[in-house]
């Protein structure tokens, strides 16, 4: 049965369109999932698929009698208490417990977090027994717990689901095709997540390949308009824009600055000193309440990525605004090294003036953003007209970008990222991992989305019951034991966790630490990749060399020396493994 069906659906925004001729069909059983930068129009999209707003182009059409449920980027609870909003009696409770607000049935509405009031939301969707679920970002504020039980209820959902989430677990397992708007265009990839990585790879490659033959043709009209006037006169007015239009750089918008050198943006990082941060038998908490954690020493190394993790409400945020000095420990010492600058990016962000102009924004009290601010912008999909946008324009999820790199451009050696994923689109989360992996300083990152703390974090701190542990080996390692059967089943942790002293990761005998050796295996990757795409390179100028023999030995001496490295690389990256394997 066909639920809803968009075609050719416009929508503007004030200075240019936000996407254009956008055809969809969802059917019962459908599972579209929804992706793009932040900006492109995901949750106006979703508006338009739900009815809520009306599209300026195109037509949708609904099934005759078709239900849709909702979970929206900006949640509306009614008056009442939280049992009210949901509704569907113990069905309710029950979904209401799972998300983890068991606790909360006879709360007011008016009295939630934005955190919960979201939770609560997702809730009332779920159990409203409709045709079509809409769901904008579905796991923000969700724990580990709940996030797989909601990847579940999903998968056994018998309508049509349309999903707007970064988390990159769900969306390849949940969803079996993507939606994919960029840049004011739209592409369908079959396959879920990986089909849409698959899918985007192949459109880029095509592109590059249109890039190279519109240079050969530009280098030839270019030839041709140097001749004179004479003879362009005897050629029609149609050849003369078309050349330069391609010596312009064609009708298409250029790629998204993506290639920027990382290393170029971690040089302005202050240097960072051996003491970076301690906490010496800690407890945090509220004034009046029972601590959070107690007993909790923390030796921060420079060079620390470290993962905090555990159920909504255990202490995570407030752990952070300890170590970054804005809240007192209930008991204990906090110390920050001399040479720390901390940087915390939390979950509300900074207040934006909605008049400021995002380069106004990064460059403060100066009068213009330097080249480090305006390199940062780009990075994070800033591009020189959305530098000059006003920030009242930007989508929220730009804005929370724009949060992120206002932290970032203050240049601290020590930085804190609480839930840093909720709002923010794939291709920033990827720029954000591949700024920290270089980056000259500790990180500590509050998240529960699995796959960037998998590529993010070496260890994870695990708060449970009021004790907290550090656990070697990130969070996949976590996962693992987690998941092994110990002697208090069900526990969220081990049951050996018997203290709350942290525990670095073990080292053999003469050998090097697991967070090294997972360093050392990100930049053989890396290696790899590029001696990947010099490879390839060097194999399509054979192929354009024709019967230049001298340009051809030339070509075949670097493809085999390439290949020599390529293969030296990925020699070392496998001995990286099993030496990874081996440690206890």
């Amino acid at each position: 049965m066909i639920l809803v069906d968009a075609t050719g659906i416009t929508m503007m925004r004030p200075d240019r369109p936000l996407f254009s001729d956008v055809s969809i069909t969802v059917s019962t059983g459908d599972r579209l999932g929804v992706v793009g930068i932040n900006g492109t129009g995901k949750t106006t999209l979703l508006d338009v698929l739900a009815g809520s707003r009306q599209p300026e182009g195109g037509q949708i059409t609904r099934g005759s009698g078709v239900t849709v449920a909702t979970l929206e980027q900006v949640t509306r609870l009614g008056a009442g208490t939280v049992r009210e909003a949901v509704g569907a009696g113990w069905r309710g409770e029950a979904v209401l417990d799972k998300l983890g607000l068991g606790d909360l049935f006879d709360r007011p509405t008016d009295q939630l977090s934005g955190g919960q009031e979201k939770r609560v939301a997702l809730a009332r969707a779920l159990v409203a027994d409709a045709d079509l679920l809409i769901l904008d970002e579905p796991t923000n504020h969700l724990d580990v717990d709940a996030i797989e039980w909601l990847e579940e209820e999903l998968r056994r959902f018998n309508g049509g689901l349309v999903l707007v989430t970064h988390d990159r677990h769900v969306l390849d397992r949940v969803t079996t095709r993507v939606l994919e708007l960029d840049r004011g265009s739209s592409y369908v990839h079959e396959g879920g997540y990986a089909g849409y990585l698959e899918g985007r790879a192949q459109r880029e490659e095509r592109a590059a390949a249109s890039e190279s033959t519109r240079k050969n043709l530009a280098r030839r009209e270019l030839a041709w308009l140097r001749r004179g006037a004479k003879a362009r006169t005897r050629k029609s007015k149609s050849r003369i824009e078309r050349a330069n239009e391609l010596i312009a750089g064609g009708p298409q918008a250029a790629a998204r600055a993506g290639d920027l050198d990382l290393t170029t943006l971690h040089k302005g990082t202050p240097r960072l000193g051996d003491q970076v941060v301690e906490l010496h038998d800690v407890s945090i908490g509220f004034e009046g309440s029972e601590p959070l954690v107690t007993g909790l020493d923390l030796l921060l190394d420079r060079r620390d990525r470290l993962g905090i993790v555990g159920p909504n409400g255990c202490g995570k945020s407030t752990l952070l605004d300890v170590i970054a000095g804005r809240r007192e420990p209930l008991a204990g010492r906090v110390v920050t090294g001399p040479t720390a600058t901390v940087g915390l990016h939390d979950q509300t962000g900074r207040a934006l003036d909605p008049q400021t102009r995002v380069r106004q924004a990064i460059a403060g009290d100066r009068a213009q953003p330097d080249w480090w601010d305006a390199a940062l912008l780009e990075r994070f999909w800033f591009d020189s007209d959305a530098q000059r946008s006003p920030i009242g324009l930007l989508s929220g999820g730009e804005r929370r970008r724009l949060q992120l790199v206002l932290t970032l451009a203050a240049k601290p050696n020590v930085l804190l990222l609480d839930e840093p994923t909720n709002d923010l689109d794939l291709d920033t989360l990827r720029a954000l991992e591949d700024f920290l992996d270089d980056w000259p300083g500790a990180v500590i990152v509050v998240s529960h989305d699995r796959t960037f703390l998998d590529r993010t974090v070496d260890d994870v701190l695990v708060i449970h019951e009021g004790l907290a542990r550090r656990w070697p080996g990130g969070y996949a390692a976590w996962l693992e034991d987690r998941k092994a059967p110990t002697k208090g089943a069900g526990s969220a942790v081990p049951s050996t966790i018997t203290s709350s002293r942290p525990s670095r990761p073990k080292k053999r005998s003469g050998g090097r630490s697991r967070s090294t050796i997972n360093r050392e295996i990100s930049k053989s990757e890396k290696l790899i990749g590029r001696l990947d795409e010099q490879v390839a390179r060097l194999h399509a100028e054979l192929l354009e060399a024709g019967a230049d023999h001298q340009r051809l030995a030339d070509l075949g001496r670097e493809l085999a020396t390439a290949e020599a490295d390529k293969a030296k690389a990925e020699d070392l990256w496998l001995a990286l493994t099993d030496e990874l394997d081996s440690l206890p």
